[in-house]
């Protein structure tokens, strides 16, 4: 959906929340509503957030309202079951699995199984988005650089998954990928030097250490490769989020705030304030 670029002034609706007897949480609704639906994904705590303050005064709204945020939100495809539950007291649709993580499963699948050539390709044309880049901390990638000097495969694809924020099963492909073209992605996504890379590549998987010319060949994608495209692909291979959370090796990220800070906060004092709810019809 297109953003707004006129979004109402916050503060100015709250100014004039219980003036004269006018209640304005139906206004403050929609307005939440069409911030929330503005972008295309939210972390597990904008959808709380959204959720309390939905939920919150959905009872205080007249009927019109939630019809019109109704409408908004089954235009939405991620929006959430318990609020639309609320407005229309239907029961929640069974969950499918969301386009986004299929389509995100897809590009990981057509990477992992592409050519050299083709991986190359693929990078190449990644658009890179604005999201924050996941870099480890210096503990991390000096666990990834032992871990590889070992030939210790499980302990680099365990820290792996942690630092990269995926799957298991998925860091343990690209710990074992005899071409080397994930490792490189997933080093330079993390923020890895090119000098640990060259010893990660020499002694991690043999089959690619082995070769010299494809150590150096590795090398110079890793020169080659952009952060940001590294860090978009990182975010395509990216876990579910019970997954990540469930993994405890320490990494630096960069977190938005999420957009229902203030609002929240706001729409809590007003839903216990003695302002009249508008009749129903």
């Amino acid at each position: 959906m297109a953003k707004s670029s006129q979004l109402p002034p916050i503060d100015g609706l709250l100014d004039l929340a219980c003036r004269d007897g006018v209640d304005i949480r139906p206004t403050l609704l929609r307005v939440v509503t069409d911030l929330y639906v503005q972008k295309a994904s939210h972390t597990a705590e904008e959808e709380r957030q959204y959720v309390e303050l939905a939920t919150g005064v959905v009872d205080a709204v007249d009927t019109a309202t939630r019809e019109i945020v109704t409408a908004t939100l089954r235009a939405y495809a991620a929006a959430p079951a318990a609020v639309l539950h609320k407005l229309t007291g239907e029961a929640p649709a069974p969950v499918k699995p969301p386009a986004a993580a299929a389509a995100r499963d897809e590009l990981t699948e057509m990477f992992m199984t592409a050519r050299p050539d083709e991986r190359r390709l693929i990078l190449a044309n990644l658009v890179p988005d604005a999201r924050p880049m996941r870099r480890a901390s210096p503990e991390t990638l000096a666990d990834l650089e032992r871990a590889a000097l070992q030939r210790d495969q499980t302990a680099f694809s365990r820290t792996l998954a942690a630092a990269l924020g995926v799957a298991p099963a998925l860091a343990e492909r690209i710990t074992r990928d005899t071409s080397g073209e994930p490792l490189v992605v997933a080093a330079k996504a993390l923020g890895m030097s090119a000098a640990v890379v060259q010893r990660v590549l020499l002694f991690l998987n043999p089959v690619i250490g082995q070769s010299i010319a494809r150590v150096y060949d590795l090398a110079q994608l890793f020169d080659e490769v952009t952060p940001e495209a590294a860090a978009q692909m990182a975010a395509i291979w990216r876990a579910p989020t019970h997954i990540i959370d469930a993994l405890t090796i320490p990494i630096r990220t960069v977190e938005d705030k999420p957009i229902t800070d203030i609002m929240v906060r706001d729409l809590n004092t007003l839903s216990s304030s003695s302002c009249t709810p508008l009749p129903k019809d």
